[in-house]
């Protein structure tokens, strides 16, 4: 066994490997790169009544080039300074009204070159908000859905970073603006004013993960703050008058009182950080009267930046207002000291504190585990609050009586994972305040779901009776389609809204109503050139005797008998035991929609797909339930090729491995301790944990805990093992914490300094995911040839071997 010492040595050796020659963008063969660049069936936005679809028309893939605009990365943000808003490519283009009952559709008139995000409907329906992105700034815009007019509230200035547009109880419109006389853009010196320093006192831990686009400079700080500094403007429809309501600050909330009287506002302070985010920054949260008054402060919490793995900061956090109270504020605070290390009977407690918001704050609810969120009743003062344990993976809801004094009482408690006892969820509905609510009828929460069962997804739509905690079921999906409920179009719920697809539906939308049903869009086949693409649900068990499943996609063209070139594709994941791990999480009834980069387009090059094949690693300690995780995905790996073989669409041999993020570890992993696979694919991936020592995935032990574990979860460590070819893609720009793009350089170079055979795919401004045309197209022409060389041909002479 190596020994550390000689892995920092090869690790050091690698930094001097040679630059790779620059090469243009290739693409895959004419019928996939057809497909891939054409634009997407609309989506749909349904009205608060339900009485109204917003149509939104997308681009295709956007060029490179959109990519490449400058970027700012600050703070764990990635911001366009030109625009003051996130780093986007265009995305919505166009937009459509369509009448749910009649079908009838009216287009909406927009700028040239629109570019539409924020979107944003009044809680009446009447209006929707939204912003159109320009070369300089961002527009504030409002359609009146029953004229079909747009008014510009505001030609630029829009600050959307933190927060998008919001409607008043009142019908006025809340947004961030950028402060008026800011002044120009921070210039960066080319002479540092000194080195950029940071302190560790001692005495106290300071786990953070591998956070990526953080500050690094004073330079940094000034741009961040004249980028994400704000003020708070109320747009009066009836004039068009904007009042500017608070002073510019940091603000990453702002909301009113459901009572409209008060503003709740969340601020960033300094210090800054070189180590965290920005949502671990100090915050201070105050209430303002509606004409710039402090009312009250109500939390300042401190610079994060010392927190444990999965903790939570102690004091007042996640304020918000009471959905269906005049101003009544909601806050849990740890009990446990945010440490989730800490035994304890009580981990969490809410409170509530009314306007004026001077007096003691009550008590509402001890939690036994931590708190993580809570939902309003239609005209209720009742929440429901929820708690999660993040050993037992239990998840908890109890109904909490907010201003008087019945008991909590709890509504159902179950293991997250385990998907056939999933009651749903409740289906929201705004109020009057613009504040989404459980829909609620005589008592019944209306609740809809996917309905998993060992058979797929049967969604349905259900009343959740609060007083018996009993359920009747209003509808379930039947058939061989694949249908789940969108929205109400009736308070009673006999109408309703589905989207459905079917192995030839591409998906669409039904109305649902006195237990009739008609199609209201008809959205066509992306691609009918695959049709006869045949999907089947599988399962198979595992050496140990769990169960696995996985989804089989054949190519048009298959015959039963033939021996095809398999891919199979996975993303491992962690569960407390083998009875949740083989669940079936699929419907068998779905379209199969093939798009941007996706591998269900080995397909067209006669490939079998064995899509999310299960790759489930089982224990009962959360702790140490990574101990195994090499071994299981060997044996859940196995499993798969077993099954293709006894299936008779795979012959056992020609058989290749791919995987995005985790799955690309998982797919390193696979290529280094077995010899299952031909050949692999590993996109954005991370293969050496020693840099990610706080943590990584579901992993809560820190390197300095159990160095050896991160040592043999390191494919990095096991580079000179890897004898089947790998493949590595990974955009430039990488954001996702812990794979930075040196984790694919450095894995590519070990693979290289010790004889494998590798090659290096570095996608220049592409950050996780893929989203420029050049870069998906290539994405795939590599991906093929790779199989079509080392995997689908009957011998293959691999160097080196």
């Amino acid at each position: 066994m190596k020994t550390f010492a000689s892995i920092a040595a090869l690790a050091a050796a690698t930094i001097a490997a040679p630059l790779a020659a620059q090469s243009t963008y290739d693409t895959p063969p004419a019928a996939i790169a057809d497909i891939v660049t054409r634009a997407p069936s609309p989506g749909v936005s349904l009205s608060p009544d339900g009485s109204t679809m917003l149509l939104m028309e997308s681009e295709a893939l956007p060029p490179v080039s959109e990519l490449a605009k400058p970027m700012e990365r600050l703070a764990g943000l990635r911001l366009d300074a030109a625009t003051n808003d996130r780093h986007n490519p265009r995305n919505v283009v166009g937009l459509m009204l369509q009448d749910v009952a009649s079908g009838e559709t009216r287009r909406v008139a927009l700028p040239a070159n629109a570019d539409i995000s924020d979107i944003n409907w009044a809680p009446d329906g009447s209006k929707i908000a939204f912003t159109n992105t320009l070369a300089d700034g961002m527009a504030l815009m409002v359609l009146d859905v029953g004229s079909g007019e747009v008014t510009t509230l505001m030609r630029d200035g829009v600050n959307a970073i933190f927060a998008e547009p919001r409607w008043m109880p009142d019908g006025k419109l809340l947004a961030l603006a950028v402060p008026e006389g800011r002044g120009a853009k921070p210039v960066e010196s080319l002479t540092p004013v000194g080195p950029a320093i940071q302190d560790a006192t001692g005495g106290e831990e300071a786990q953070t993960r591998t956070y990526q686009d953080l500050l690094k400079d004073a330079y940094d700080e000034r741009l961040f703050e004249w980028l994400v500094t704000s003020e708070p403007r109320l747009f009066d429809l009836r004039n068009g008058k904007a009042t500017t309501m608070l002073p510019p600050r940091i603000y990453t909330g702002i909301a009113p009182s459901p009572d409209g009287k008060y503003l709740l506002a969340s601020w960033l302070e300094k210090p800054f950080s070189y180590q965290v985010p920005y949502y671990r920054f100090p915050t201070t949260t105050a209430v303002y009267t509606t004409d710039g008054k402090l009312v009250q402060t109500i939390a300042e919490q401190p610079l994060a930046d010392n927190l444990p793995v999965q903790g939570v900061p102690t004091g007042r956090r996640s304020v918000g207002w009471h959905p269906n109270e005049d101003a009544l504020l909601v806050w849990a605070e740890a009990q446990d000291g945010g440490d989730p290390r800490v035994e304890t009977d009580v981990r969490d407690a809410v409170y509530t504190l009314a306007a004026p918001f001077d007096g003691a704050p009550r008590e509402i609810a001890k939690l036994e585990d931590r708190y993580s969120g809570w939902i309003g009743l239609e005209d209720s003062d009742d929440l429901i609050v929820v708690d999660y344990d993040r050993d037992t993976r239990e998840v908890r809801q109890t109904l909490v009586d907010v201003t008087g004094s019945d008991p909590a009482r709890m509504l159902s408690i179950r293991n997250y994972q385990d998907v056939y006892a999933d009651p749903g969820n409740p289906i929201t509905v705004p109020n009057d305040a613009g504040y989404y609510v459980a829909k609620v009828d005589n008592g019944q929460l209306t609740m809809s779901g996917m309905g998993a069962t060992p058979e797929g997804y049967r969604p349905f739509l259900r009343r959740f009776d609060l007083a018996t905690t009993e359920t009747s079921e209003i509808w379930r999906n039947s058939g061989e389609n694949f249908e789940y409920v969108v929205g109400l179009t009736s308070d009673d719920a006999s109408g309703f809204l589905t989207y459905y697809e079917s192995p030839t539906n591409p998906g669409n939308f039904r109305l649902h109503k006195a237990g009739e049903a008609r199609f209201v869009t008809d959205f066509k086949d992306p691609h009918p050139e695959l049709s006869g693409i045949e999907r089947e649900l599988i399962t198979y068990k595992r050496s140990d005797g769990v169960d696995l499943t996985a989804t089989l996609y054949l190519p048009p063209s298959y015959k039963e008998g033939d021996k095809l070139p398999v891919v199979v594709w996975a993303y491992p994941r962690e569960f407390n035991d083998a009875a949740t791990a083989g669940q079936v999480r699929d419907s068998k009834y779905r379209f199969t929609r093939v798009g941007g980069y996706s591998h269900l387009f080995f397909l067209m090059q006669g490939y079998a797909v064995m899509d999310r094949a299960a790759m489930p690693v089982i224990g009962d300690d959360p702790e140490t339930v990574n101990d195994t995780f090499i071994e299981q995905i060997v044996a859940s790996a196995q499993a798969a090729v077993d099954e293709s073989v006894r299936r008779g669409f795979g012959d056992g041999e020609r058989v290749g491995v791919g995987g995005h993020s985790y799955g690309a570890f998982m797919t390193a992993h696979l290529l280094a301790q077995s010899d299952i696979f031909r050949a692999g694919i590993a996109r954005s991936g991370a293969y050496n944990r020693t840099l990610t020592p706080f943590g990584f995935q579901s992993e809560r032990r820190i390197f300095w805990d159990t160095p050896e574990t991160y040592y043999k979860l390191s494919p990095f460590m096991a580079a000179n093992k890897i004898n089947e070819p790998m493949l590595l893609i990974h955009g430039e720009k990488d954001n996702n914490s812990g794979t930075f793009p040196q984790q694919s350089e450095r894995m590519f170079a070990a693979i290289k300094g010790t004889g494998g055979t590798a090659r290096l795919v570095m996608l220049p401004h592409e950050s996780h995911g893929y989203r420029g045309s050049e870069s998906v197209l290539h994405t795939l022409a590599e991906m093929i040839d790779w199989f079509d060389t080392y995997v689908k041909p009957e011998e293959v002479e691999i160097p080196g071997d």
